[in-house]
């Protein structure tokens, strides 16, 4: 198939997100192990060449999977802002845009607890995407550290690795439990128990 021919990149992009949303679904149903590419094809309603086309590896196809969730959630809750009480607002938002996605959160959860071995496809992922969440939020806890923001006595370092952990140890415990975990009250409680005035 050639772009130039009936508009082959439109039908391409959207046969991409077609398959991309069924890996979504496989993934969560069977983790990354248990899938196959076989399976999304089925999903996507393509051949496996077809599916091979797009994605001539599994690890190709979870490697673009996780780069959407990322693309979509800093667009969507404009995780780049400057660093600051603005990109601790857009973390909770995230947080209330999850507990309405349960789908993906329970995908991501399954994928991060696969990943922590190091021979995982999608271990430098993590390792990646855990570094940049850390560094940006620590960067926010920082910047209110020196604006007199931060209460007396709260390490920026430290409060950034608990929000972390805490936000993604909180999704766990909701996806278990979801009528017992308030996961958003929780984490803007964490947050007002270090900031000097309430998110």
């Amino acid at each position: 198939m050639r772009a130039a021919e009936g508009g082959g990149y439109p039908k391409g992009r959207i046969r991409r997100e077609d398959i991309l949303t069924a890996a979504v679904t496989v993934y969560g149903e069977a983790g990354y192990h248990g899938s196959s590419l076989r399976e999304v094809a089925k999903r996507a309603g393509i051949t496996h060449a077809g599916l091979l086309y797009y994605f001539p590896t599994k690890e190709a196809l979870l490697a673009a999977v996780l780069e959407r969730r990322d693309a979509d959630d800093a667009k969507r809750e404009q995780l780049d802002a400057p660093p600051g009480l603005d990109v601790l607002r857009h973390f909770v938002a995230l947080a209330e845009h999850n507990v309405t996605h349960p789908g993906i959160v329970d995908l991501y959860s399954r994928l991060a607890a696969e990943a922590v071995a190091a021979d995982h496809p999608a271990h430098d992922y993590f390792v990646r995407h855990y570094r940049l969440a850390r560094e940006s939020t620590f960067e926010s806890f920082r910047v209110l550290a020196e604006q007199g923001e931060l209460r007396d006595g709260v390490d920026p370092a430290a409060a950034a690795l608990i929000f972390v952990a805490l936000m993604d140890g909180l999704q766990v415990q909701w996806l278990t439990a979801p009528d017992d975990v308030d996961l958003v009250g929780a984490l803007r409680h964490y947050l007002n128990s270090v900031l000097v005035k309430p998110l």
